[in-house]
């Protein structure tokens, strides 16, 4: 398999996933701006909607969409990185995916964007802030948010928690999920992937 991202950007997520696996990949990445790819080539001819994440398969069919690349990466790792399909706790995490690239990382985007004004930013910031608390709220008593297991949505949550980081939000009322955040970071592989991804010094 075949990773296509950029540091930081959701694409750490899948990255994350690969990594805890163990299946083997190879990674690539892309100028967003440029869409390109480090060789020259056009990214827009592996993925024409110009985003990442992207994962080819070994078949070389191209498949795009965070919350869909990273339940494959788990259903073919074979571990317990996802709930098995068809099962209630599957369901589960599929609200939870669902919850994460609607309610957070769509009204994060916005933020990112250097044309909107700065009323326009609150908005989506103190938007993304409720989301947080209810998080926070479903947080009390687990270690991940499917409860002791860590699964691929908790690499997902993770990558939106560092940008909250990197944009200096305050999340000091929110005892659970600074607790989840710091869990989640001092996994090994996650900081392999922020080692690898260039935004964590090797040890």
């Amino acid at each position: 398999m075949k990773l296509y991202y950029s540091p930081g950007a959701c694409s750490l997520s899948p990255h994350i996933a690969l990594l805890e696996s163990g299946l083997p990949y190879d990674l690539v990445k892309v100028d967003l701006r440029a869409k390109k790819l480090e060789n020259g080539d056009d990214y827009l001819k592996v993925n024409p909607k110009g985003q990442v994440p992207a994962l080819q398969l070994d078949s070389g069919e191209v498949i795009t969409e965070g919350p869909v690349i990273v339940q494959i990466i788990a259903d073919r790792a074979g571990k317990e990185l996802a709930p098995a399909r068809d099962s209630a706790e599957r369901y589960k995490l599929l609200e939870w995916l669902n919850f994460v690239t609607s309610e957070l990382h769509k009204n994060f985007g916005p933020m990112f964007a250097p044309a909107l004004s700065d009323d326009a930013k609150a908005f989506f910031k103190d938007r993304v802030m409720g989301k947080f608390k209810y998080i926070d709220s479903q947080l009390a008593g687990r270690d991940y948010l499917m409860g002791k297991q860590f699964t691929v949505v908790d690499g997902y949550l993770f990558t939106i928690l560092t940008w909250a980081e990197r944009m200096k939000f305050d999340l000091s009322d929110m005892p659970n999920l600074l607790a989840y955040k710091a869990r989640v970071a001092a996994r090994p592989k996650v900081q392999e992937a922020l080692t690898k991804e260039g935004l964590m010094k090797a040890a």
